[in-house]
């Protein structure tokens, strides 16, 4: 399973670098040299809600409360 962290991006010579937390390698045993697959989640939340809930154009949930009628 994977991991998830917050990171400050910082200039590597050309390029952008992040570190990961020594807990991190720890627990999932990464090893220098070790491929590994990452996924970048912004926490901007003008770019989260433009994907989740009512900023998406969902409405507001309204509970349906016909099942509770007696006969």
């Amino acid at each position: 399973m994977g991991q998830i962290f917050k990171a400050k991006v910082r200039e590597v010579g050309t390029s952008f670098g992040v570190l990961i937390p020594k807990d991190v390698i720890s627990e999932m045993k990464i090893k220098k040299g070790e491929n590994i697959r990452v996924s970048i989640l912004k926490t901007d939340p003008k770019t989260i809600s433009k994907y989740f809930g009512i900023d998406k154009g969902v409405k507001p949930f309204e509970r349906d409360h016909t099942e509770r009628k007696l006969p």
